[in-house]
C-alpha cells in the first residue's frame, strides 16, 4: 500500500531541505518583478520531496519499468551509456555560442554522426538541426519546395501521401503550401500503384511515403512508386520512422529516395516523450544539398583537422535555434558507435523477429488483416472482440493489470478497431511470452467475461476516466484545498 501517494500541500513553516552556506558576495534585494507575494516558496524537507516525487513517478509508465509494445512510437529501451555520455562536461557544460575552436570536440562529434547517419541511409548529406521527426518533415518538404521554385518548376503544387502515413504527413504538406491527394493501400497493404499512376502528374512536387509502412509492412511496390514520381518530375520523401526496421539491411537513398528524415528516438535510442528535447534529422541526395538549413558542420584539412560552421549555398535559412539538440546527438552518435556496422544490422534483425514472433502467435485469437511477413511492428484488429461487446480501447485498458503499456491503438485509420504492436529488439523472449499470454486471457475475458474486460483497468491506482468529460472540462491546474474543505474531508 502506498502512503499518502497523492498528498501535495507538504509546506510546513519551518521546514527546509537544506543549509545554504554563508554568502560570499554582498547581499542584494531580488529585482522587484521577481518577487510575487501571492506564491510563497514551500518549506519542505529533502526527504519529503524525495518521497513525493518518487511516489509520482510510480504513478506512470515508463520503458525501465516494464514492456511497452507502443507501435509507431518505438518506444525502446535507452541504453543508460548514452546518458552518461550526454553528460561528460565537455558536452554538457559548453554554449552553442561559443568561438568554433572551444568547441572543437563537439562539432567532430556532429560532423561524425551527419556522416554516419549518410552512410547508414544512403544519403549524400545530412542536417541535424531539426528537432523532431515533423519537424524534420517540414524541413524535408520546404527543400524540396525551395528545390522546384531553383529551377522555375512553379507549376508543382501537390504532394500524394498514402492512406497508411502518419497523420503529420499530410499536415507538413499543407502547411508548406500544397495540395494533399490522398492515395488509397492495396488488398496487400501497400501503395495501391494504379492509383498512384493515375494520380501523378507535371503537378506533382512529392510522394511522402512511410516504408517500412505504418501497417509495419514493407511495401512491395516500392520501386515501382519511386521510378513513377521520377518520371513525372516529382521528388520522393521517405518518412524515416520505421528505420529501426531495416538498418544494415536496405538504405533508401540506394532505393531512390530523395530526401528522409530520421526520429533518432526511435532508431538510434534518445529520449521519446516527456515533451523533448527530440531531435529528426534529414537527409538528402546531392541535388538538394545546396538547399539545407544551415549551418553544418564541415571539415576542413590541415596539419590538424579544423573543424567549422558553414552555410548551403542556397539554404532554406535555420530551422531551429542554433544547431539542433545537441544533447540528442551526443546520445545517437554514442548508440551508433557502441553497435557498428554489424549490431545495427542486428538491432533490426532482431525487431523484426520479436513482431514476426507475435503476430504469429497471435493471430488465432485477433484478427490480422495484412496477414503477411512484417517487418518491426504489425497491426491486428480487435473486430472479433468487438462481437462480444469488447472494443480496442478496452483491449488497451485491460493490459495495464497485467504491467504493460497499451499498444497503439485506432491507428492506421484504414484498420478497423486498430491495435498496433511493436516489441522493439530489446525485449527477451521472456518478456514477449508474457505479453502473449495477457493477450490470449484478455481474448477469453472477452469471449467469457466481456464486461470484466470492459471496466479495466482494476489494479491500477487510477481507474477508468471518463475522457470525454476530461477532453471538456480540463482541469490542468492543481489548487490546494482550502480549511473548510480539509475538514469535511476528515
Amino acid at each position: 500500500m502506498r502512503a499518502e501517494p497523492l498528498i501535495f500541500e507538504l509546506s510546513k513553516p519551518g521546514r527546509q531541505g537544506v543549509s545554504m552556506p554563508p554568502l560570499d558576495v554582498p547581499e542584494a534585494e531580488l529585482p522587484a518583478e521577481l518577487c510575487r507575494d501571492s506564491l510563497p516558496l514551500p518549506e519542505v524537507s529533502e526527504i519529503d520531496v524525495i518521497r513525493h516525487y518518487t511516489r509520482l513517478s510510480q504513478l506512470n509508465h515508463a520503458v525501465d519499468i516494464g514492456f511497452y509494445p507502443l507501435g509507431s512510437c518505438t518506444m525502446k529501451y535507452n541504453p543508460k551509456i548514452n546518458e552518461l555520455a550526454a553528460r561528460l562536461p565537455g558536452f554538457a557544460q559548453i554554449h552553442p555560442l561559443q568561438d568554433e575552436a572551444t568547441v572543437q570536440g563537439a562539432l567532430e562529434l556532429m560532423y561524425e554522426l551527419q556522416h554516419y547517419l549518410a552512410e547508414i541511409s544512403g544519403f549524400d548529406t545530412v542536417t541535424l538541426q531539426p528537432a523532431a521527426g515533423a519537424h524534420g518533415e517540414l524541413t524535408g518538404i520546404l527543400i524540396a519546395r525551395a528545390y522546384f521554385a531553383s529551377i522555375g518548376d512553379t507549376g508543382r503544387t501537390t504532394v500524394l501521401v498514402p492512406d497508411s502515413a502518419h497523420g503529420t504527413n499530410p499536415a507538413t504538406a499543407a502547411m508548406a503550401g500544397y495540395k494533399v491527394v490522398t492515395i488509397p493501400s492495396d488488398a496487400r497493404g501497400n501503395v495501391d500503384i494504379e492509383r498512384l499512376r493515375a494520380a501523378v502528374g507535371p503537378d506533382t512536387a512529392a510522394l511522402m511515403i512511410t516504408n517500412p509502412n505504418t501497417l509495419g509492412l514493407w511495401d512491395e511496390n516500392i520501386d515501382e512508386a519511386i521510378r513513377i514520381v521520377h518520371e513525372a518530375g516529382g521528388l520522393v520523401y521517405n518518412d524515416g520512422a520505421n528505420f529501426n526496421a531495416i538498418l544494415g539491411i536496405a538504405r533508401p537513398g540506394d532505393l531512390g529516395f530523395d530526401i528522409m528524415h530520421f526520429n533518432l528516438h526511435k532508431t538510434f535510442s534518445t529520449p521519446h516523450g516527456g515533451g523533448g528535447p527530440g531531435a529528426g534529422p534529414v537527409g538528402v541526395k546531392q541535388h538538394l544539398a545546396p538547399f539545407l538549413p544551415g549551418p553544418v558542420v564541415t571539415r576542413h584539412e590541415g596539419e590538424t583537422p579544423e573543424y567549422r560552421w558553414s552555410w548551403p549555398e542556397r539554404s532554406i535559412g535555420k530551422i531551429h535555434s542554433f544547431h539542433g539538440n545537441f544533447g540528442m546527438h551526443v546520445r545517437a552518435y554514442t548508440y551508433i558507435r557502441m553497435h557498428g556496422a554489424e549490431g545495427l544490422r542486428q538491432i533490426s534483425e532482431d525487431a523484426v523477429l520479436a513482431a514476426n514472433y507475435l503476430q504469429a502467435r497471435l493471430r488465432d485469437r485477433y484478427h490480422i488483416p495484412y496477414d503477411r511477413p512484417c517487418m518491426h511492428e504489425f497491426v491486428a484488429s480487435a473486430v472479433r472482440q468487438k462481437q462480444h461487446g469488447v472494443r480496442a480501447l478496452d483491449i488497451a485498458k485491460r493490459l495495464l493489470d497485467f504491467g504493460v503499456h497499451p499498444p497503439t491503438i485506432y491507428f492506421p485509420l484504414i484498420v478497423d478497431e486498430a491495435l498496433m504492436i511493436e516489441p522493439t529488439e530489446t525485449e527477451s523472449i521472456e518478456t514477449l511470452d508474457y505479453f502473449i499470454d495477457a493477450m490470449r486471457q484478455i481474448a477469453d475475458e472477452a469471449e467469457r467475461n466481456p464486461e470484466y474486460v470492459h471496466s479495466a483497468p482494476h489494479e491500477t491506482f487510477f481507474k477508468r476516466l471518463d475522457e470525454v468529460r476530461a477532453n471538456r472540462q480540463l482541469n490542468l491546474r492543481w489548487v490546494p484545498p482550502t480549511d473548510a474543505q480539509e475538514a469535511a474531508a476528515d
